[in-house]
């Protein structure tokens, strides 16, 4: 009896880690500065999504510090996933051509920093299978001590698709949404069911805590085999927000843009950041951003590699707000709202938010909002929404053939309109 009820346990512990939604994610605090991205020659290659073609040459590379003297034993697991993130039904020798442990073997010691830390680098193995992948890294090759999860998405060529960002359907508020449409071909396959075989995903830049799901599409042209993604209720409309606030780490003998003061000690740099004010009701400013990214650079150290040379600042930053809400910074720096780190904490005798993370030397793109009632993070209060705002969209379609056990990514489609990057 008592066996069989352990039996059942792992069962339904079994089936729970099956069920569990898979995300971006670091465990260990001295874990920092962690990007995956595909290999470029160019030095803003790390701001580019995740995302690859199965037939590119160019792999995904991950980068990582450990603040610590001496390196670790680290193992990279590779794990695929459906359309909603959930583990899919294949087993590792079916999306894998070797073994799925792979050691990193790859890895520097910081030069000269206040803060010792060894850089990390890796790259990623090839994959046989589309779809959403996760790459697990675990130390002593031990998967029950992970230090980090990440997504990627190696996509192939089997749609056609188009999209563009057009104004919303809706008639309130055309000046402060962007919709997506798009358009699907699925010519080249047999769909038997397009309504139920075909999910459309659309993100905005680099999010998916507020990425848009379609299950069915607003058109379908049986004999065209075209499905066409028009909804006129906002279920592809984004709120356009507004260009990101940012703050020049590139230097520590002397202040960034929009930072107010930079202390270097012996052991440890500290930054305050500018105060920042709401900005809601104000007129468009175009200038250029990272759409919420961050790049590693250091100008004080010029000619040598960013990755080792660059020092780790404890930067604060402060928001002028009424108090009684509960704040977050928003950005890749902060997991999009996710880390501990980006809550703000108010304080009733300056009247102001504030936060404290240590960022490594760089660029760094952020902006303000709040949680609501329903769990989302709402900016619109903090930064105001403008339909002129450049963002970028990314549009992934998934396919699941009859009797398939998983989701194929057959269609990606980056959207940039006037795209403008520092």
């Amino acid at each position: 009896m008592k066996s069989n009820l352990l039996a059942v346990l792992f069962f339904l512990m079994s089936g729970l880690s099956l069920a569990q939604v898979l995300e971006d994610k670091v465990y260990s605090e001295h874990i920092q500065s962690v990007r995956l991205f595909p290999m470029g020659a160019s030095q803003d290659s790390p701001l580019d999504a995740p995302v690859v073609s199965i037939s590119d040459p160019r792999p995904l590379v991950l980068l990582f510090d450990d603040l610590a003297f001496d390196p670790e034993l680290y193992t990279t697991k590779l794990i695929h996933c459906d359309a909603d993130w959930k583990k899919s039904g294949l087993r590792d020798n079916d999306f894998s051509v070797a073994f799925n442990e792979f050691n990193i073997q790859d890895y520097n010691y910081s030069v000269n920093t206040r803060i010792p830390y060894i850089h990390y680098y890796f790259t990623l193995p090839r994959v046989t299978k589309s779809g959403n992948y996760v790459i697990k890294v675990y130390k002593n090759r031990n998967e029950n001590e992970v230090i980090l999860t990440r997504r990627f998405m190696v996509y192939e060529e089997l749609f056609n698709v188009g999209a563009s960002v057009v104004p919303p359907t809706q008639t309130e508020d055309r000046s402060a949404l962007q919709q997506i449409n798009a358009l699907v071909n699925y010519s080249k396959v047999e769909v038997v069911d397009p309504t139920t075989q075909i999910k459309l995903v659309i993100r905005q830049n680099q999010r998916w805590d507020n990425a848009k799901f379609l299950g069915k599409p607003t058109f379908i042209n049986q004999n065209t085999k075209t499905l066409r993604y028009e909804p006129f209720q906002g279920e592809s409309t984004f709120r356009a927000g507004n260009e990101f606030r940012f703050v020049d780490l590139r230097f520590i003998r002397a202040t960034g843009v929009n930072i107010a003061s930079v202390i270097v000690e012996e052991s440890v740099i500290l930054a305050e950041s500018m105060i920042d004010t709401p900005r809601p009701g104000g007129p468009y400013s175009q200038y250029l951003d990272l759409n919420g990214q961050y790049l590693v650079v250091t100008n004080d150290r010029p000619g040598g590699n960013p990755e080792v040379e660059s020092e780790y600042i404890y930067t604060t930053f402060y928001l002028k707000a009424d108090p009684g809400r509960e704040v977050r910074m928003l950005g890749s720096l902060s997991g999009w709202g996710k880390m501990p780190e980006a809550k703000m904490i108010y304080d009733p005798k300056t009247n102001l938010y504030s936060t404290s993370l240590l960022l490594k030397q760089g660029w760094y793109d952020y902006q303000y909002g709040f949680v609501g009632e329903g769990g989302e993070i709402d900016t619109q209060s903090f930064e105001g929404s403008h339909f002129q705002t450049e963002n970028e969209y990314e549009v992934l379609v998934y396919y699941r053939a009859l009797g398939s056990r998983y989701d194929q990514l057959v269609g990606y489609v980056y959207l940039h309109p006037n795209r403008r990057r520092i």
